[in-house]
């Protein structure tokens, strides 16, 4: 199953270990911050001076629309200087930062270069001209092609060192916070963020409450997969279990459940939308109430858009409600559950007086960067029009770093299915299924109701 670094496990409540200054550079939450602001500076800088040398490195064969191996060939051809040279720029970044955290680079290099080429596949597959027929979104793609192989193959122990799924997905959330203005979070208006905070606020407690008080399940679990079900399935809950100092099973029955459930309704939402023939832009904010990972949301969303005949709004409804109104959630409830635990949990189990400081050592830094990136691309494009906007910034700027961040996305699920081994896994229990289970009919439930009876007319005019 996926690895954490940095854990201690000598107490009940296993906890992130405290570096003090050396977090900084010691720490996967440091270095997503530090490599996904980088990468934005330098964007912007290379914007700003009229290179596309980022637009070139950004190289990616998922957009490529091919229907024959002699056009996939041809790309490959024609691009391989720019490839090689992707390829160096993240071995380069990835690699300097694992040996500066610890991790043996005669280990890590032939490992990424696994990693990396297997992703090539992933982005090729995507750009078949008839993938999206079948729903083959990448980081999906990426998801269960890493499932097979590792639980049909025995990987070398040596591949897992470079699949660092935290590091990964911690970088695509900065980026994402590069991708996405603050302006474009407040143009959402008040509809997003009300019906997010509604469904984030009723799942969490609704799982918290069945966990702890029907099902007297650990409190700490409770919290973990009531935050991962109700806000961003796999960062949520890696969030939550660093701020209340959770296990690491607590963590892997989460994502368990995370994944399994959100491959569900990869398949049945769109269907189930198309069979009550819902508006492109409703059907999208259901499925950004409903859906648990952005990937597997998206690929939702995308499938529904194309039946329905408008992609486009589908995924804008989506963007806003899951992208934009849940996913910030993760760092409230990361704060407001580091405080529970901090004040009340660990004051009452150890008898000592709760320390503070406790919060920020466990507050996920990465979050911060989403927030800095976002600031920061507010302040870079704030003075362009809106035709300037989409005609430039968008394919010169923005395309790029959502194309970086799509790359780290798919090491991140390529790593989830890779290290993620059922033969290994302990099985998640009948109750905290339930509990779970019980979270995903209440976003799906009252996801419906907001999406399509309270704020329909707001998403059908998108």
């Amino acid at each position: 199953m996926t690895k954490l670094e940095s854990w201690d496990e000598s107490s009940e409540g296993a906890k992130p270990k405290k570096l003090g200054w050396k977090e900084l550079y010691l720490k996967e939450d440091w270095w997503a911050v530090w490599i996904g602001l980088g990468l934005m500076v330098v964007a912007i800088l290379l914007f700003i001076n009229g290179s596309t040398i980022l637009k070139s490195l950004a190289i990616n064969p998922g957009g490529l629309k091919w229907s024959s191996w002699g056009q996939l060939q041809d790309h490959f051809t024609q691009n391989a200087h720019l490839y090689l040279l992707q390829f160096i720029a993240w071995l380069v970044i990835f690699g300097a930062s694992a040996r500066i955290m610890g991790i043996k680079l005669s280990e890590f290099i032939p490992s990424f270069v696994f990693l990396y080429l297997l992703s090539i596949v992933m982005f090729a597959i995507s750009g078949w001209a008839k993938a999206a027929e079948f729903n083959m979104e990448p980081p999906l793609v990426a998801l269960v092609l890493g499932l097979v192989l590792a639980n049909l193959f025995r990987l070398p122990a040596w591949l897992d060192s470079a699949l660092r799924v935290e590091y990964f997905i911690k970088l695509g959330i900065v980026l994402l916070g590069a991708t996405f203005p603050i302006t474009l979070v407040l143009t959402a208006g008040p509809v997003a963020i009300a019906q997010a905070t509604v469904i984030s606020l009723a799942t969490c407690l609704t799982i918290f409450f069945v966990a702890t008080r029907v099902f007297g399940l650990d409190r700490r679990l409770a919290a973990v997969i009531g935050v991962g079900g109700s806000v961003c399935g796999v960062s949520a809950s890696m969030a939550i279990a660093a701020s209340v100092g959770a296990k690491k099973e607590h963590l892997y029955t989460s994502v368990t459940l995370v994944v399994g459930w959100a491959l569900v309704m990869i398949l049945i939402l769109p269907f189930i939308s198309r069979a009550l023939n819902l508006h492109p832009g409703v059907a999208g904010a259901w499925i950004g109430t409903s859906e648990f990972a952005d990937a597997a949301g998206f690929a939702a969303a995308s499938a529904y858009g194309k039946m329905a005949g408008n992609e486009d709004v589908a995924i804008k409804a989506f963007t806003l409600m899951k992208v934009i109104g849940r996913d910030l959630w993760i760092g409230i409830w990361s704060f407001a559950w580091a405080l529970v635990a901090t004040m009340v949990w660990e004051s009452k189990e150890r008898g000592t007086k709760p320390d503070v400081r406790e919060v920020w050592w466990r507050f996920p830094k990465f979050v911060i960067g989403f927030f800095v990136a976002s600031l920061l691309m507010t302040m870079v494009t704030n003075s362009y029009s809106i035709a300037d906007f989409n005609n430039v910034v968008k394919p010169g700027l923005i395309l790029p770093l959502v194309s970086l961040r799509t790359w780290a996305f798919i090491f991140c699920f390529l790593s989830i299915g890779l290290t993620t081994r059922f033969r290994d896994l302990a099985p998640v229990g009948w109750k905290t299924f339930s509990a779970f289970s019980i979270g995903v009919l209440m976003n799906v439930v009252l996801g419906y109701i907001l999406s399509v009876y309270v704020f329909g007319s707001y998403w059908s005019n998108l």
